[in-house]
């Protein structure tokens, strides 16, 4: 289908208000309502850890440990006599402003201050604080699945996988995710927006328009490509012998590593199939099931089917990338150089995950807004 046609398609995008309708039921699409009861209980737990770490319980998870147990956290390692108080004020604080939130209370500045202490939060406890384990565990989950059943390959134990330092990792991490969804439902709720689609009484932006959505999202999506490149591109070149952004030693040992280069080079193909998949955000076939699909050939695409896997994607992007920023080495760029391009690629493959759901939303269930114009 031609660009012209998606634009057309798009601007003629009908409002199903029936397929929206049903879903709302599900628990997942009560977010808005639990997410700030959760977010009060996870401060006021990991408050009360940073308060037993800075009285000098055990279990600090930020403090020096082995290599093969450390994170690439931005907080490891640290002490718990300096770090440890601040977790407990921040959790103090975060129990203050969550049940603030879900009272729906504060108006003028201090909705501007509770707006920018959850964005703040959020925003630090999801990209800043964790490292690629996320990224890690989410590209070989298949892997451990299959070791969880059969144990192979071992003989190490889910303990060497998810160490106390990771699990904490992905604890702050989830903590973060509760932050952005209580911080956008009680901003929102406080505009006098629809908690759930965002909609308000006023016009809605040009920028939200389907054909406005489907030309950004466009270019969204070949910036997430671009960024692609150079870690597929280095990957594959070791592969084949040359050491592209690398030492010849650091090459050699990987050679003399069963099975390195062959895991750096799935990994390099896992990427570009990723690449690929990202045209379906902007092209006709991520609407509608292509050929190459048989079992579901012309049936419409689901939204959440590509709004899920690529949101999940492009948030543990973004902390991995930071990630490299901060332990780039210029004189090994090879390694570490191309991922700092990751937190572009998850930037973009949000922005272009967002473009597809303004596309694709239908009416809301929950307010009824966007059946008279299909998209608003």
């Amino acid at each position: 289908m031609s660009d012209t046609a998606l634009e057309e398609q798009a601007r003629q995008a009908p409002a199903k208000a029936t397929a929206d309708t049903a879903p709302r039921r599900r628990w997942w699409h009560r977010w808005p309502d639990w997410s700030g009861h959760l977010v009060v209980v996870w401060s006021f737990l990991y408050g009360l850890a940073g308060l037993y770490w800075s009285l000098g319980g055990d279990g600090y998870p930020f403090t020096r440990t082995i290599e093969d147990r450390s994170s690439s956290s931005i907080l490891e390692p640290s002490s718990a006599s300096v770090v440890a108080p601040v977790m407990a004020a921040f959790g103090a604080l975060g129990v203050v402003a969550g049940m603030l939130m879900v009272r729906g209370r504060c108006t003028g500045r201090a909705r501007k201050a509770l707006l920018a202490f959850g964005w703040t939060a959020g925003a630090a406890l999801t990209f800043l604080i964790p490292d690629y384990s996320l990224l890690g565990l989410l590209v070989f989950s298949p892997v451990l699945v299959v070791f969880a059943f059969t144990g192979v390959p071992g003989p190490q134990e889910f303990g060497d996988i998810l160490y106390w330092h990771r699990l904490n990792l992905i604890i702050i991490f989830v903590g973060g995710l509760l932050w952005l969804a209580t911080t956008l439902a009680y901003q929102r709720r406080t505009a006098g927006d629809c908690v759930r689609c965002g909609r308000g009484e006023r016009a809605a932006a040009s920028w939200t328009d389907p054909a406005a959505a489907l030309r950004w999202g466009r270019w969204a999506v070949w910036v997430a490509v671009a960024s692609t490149l150079p870690y597929d591109i280095t990957r594959i070149a070791w592969y084949f012998g040359w050491p592209l952004g690398i030492t010849d030693a650091f090459l050699k040992e990987m050679q003399d590593t069963p099975h390195m280069l062959e895991m750096g080079l799935a990994l390099g193909v896992m990427s570009t199939l990723g690449s690929l998949l990202m045209h379906g955000l902007v092209a006709h076939w991520g609407e509608v099931w292509p050929r190459w699909v048989w079992f579901k050939h012309g049936r419409p695409v689901h939204p959440a089917t590509a709004v899920v896997p690529a949101s999940v994607v492009a948030v543990v992007l973004v902390p991995a990338g930071l990630m490299a920023v901060r332990d780039y080495d210029a004189g090994m760029w090879g390694t570490l150089g191309p991922a700092v391009f990751w937190a572009v690629w998850g930037l973009a493959l949000g922005v272009a995950t967002y473009g597809y759901h303004l596309r694709r939303r239908g009416a809301c269930g929950h307010c009824g807004r966007g059946r008279a114009a299909g998209i608003g």
